[in-house]
């Protein structure tokens, strides 16, 4: 049984509203119960028996708690995701025996658990660069109802995508500058749509683009193979970027 080495980006921050209410800024120190996010993630990982060592990068705060002491590694986050990724990355390769392949994680996932890390992984193409997991709209909403998510349209459904990858490390070395783009514009449909070309847009504007054109678009871009891993679990999406999402995630959580 093959195991990788998982790099957590632990970066993200909140508004003052949210933070007065939750007690810190940083999103992966934010607690359900007795457990930070990060916590909740680096167990979730661990209990995969899928998962070897874990780097977190993250500010001083989030470096310094407790949480963070369950990981192998911690090191300074960047300016970015992608280049939070990007120290991760270089503290495992300075280690003996270098990951070939990377779990990238963000630490912002509330539902996350080994079973939904475990089923991903083993869904992935063994000879692609990089792995995603993609969920549709109606599959996203029967699970969380009444939330919310950044949805793209297609000819073929309307997804959202997952915050846990598997890929390749060097592809991830030799695409970091794409992917500093595509993060920039992550949030925007028209942005990203943009960024991916005129004939790209339109056939987007047009609702002619289907899941296979946009991995091939992506291949093209970042010079690495992509799959996308459909009909993966909501929860992979359900991120915490806001009050409310914090506040639904508490709800949903319950005796967990």
């Amino acid at each position: 049984m093959l195991t990788f080495d998982a790099i957590l980006p632990a970066g993200g921050l909140i508004g003052p509203e949210f933070a007065a209410q939750v007690g810190t800024s940083n999103k992966a120190l934010i607690q359900f119960g007795d457990k930070t996010i990060l916590e909740r993630t680096i167990a979730s990982l661990r209990e995969t028996g899928r998962v070897g060592r874990i780097v977190v990068a993250g500010s001083d705060e989030v470096r310094k708690s407790e949480s963070a002491k369950l990981a192998d590694l911690t090191v300074a986050s960047g300016r970015s995701g992608p280049e939070s990724i990007l120290n991760g990355l270089k503290a495992l390769l300075a280690e003996k025996n270098p990951p070939a392949k990377v779990v990238v994680a963000t630490t912002d996932l509330p539902f996350l658990t080994p079973k939904l890390v475990t089923d991903f992984i083993d869904t992935c193409p063994p000879n692609v660069d990089l792995c995603m997991p993609l969920i549709t709209k109606s599959q996203y909403q029967a699970r969380f109802p009444h939330s919310h998510s950044t949805f793209i349209p297609l000819k073929d459904d309307t997804w959202t995508a997952g915050n846990v990858y598997l890929i390749d490390v060097k592809a991830l070395e030799s695409s970091m500058p794409h992917l500093e783009k595509v993060f920039l514009v992550r949030k925007s449909k028209l942005g990203m749509a943009k960024m991916l070309g005129p004939i790209f847009l339109y056939r987007f504007l047009r609702k002619q683009l289907t899941v296979p054109m946009v991995e091939a678009k992506i291949k093209q871009m970042l010079g690495c193979t992509g799959a996308p891993v459909l009909n993966c679990a909501p929860e992979l999406a359900y991120d915490i970027d806001a009050l409310d999402d914090y506040e639904y995630a508490l709800k949903h959580l319950v005796g967990n």
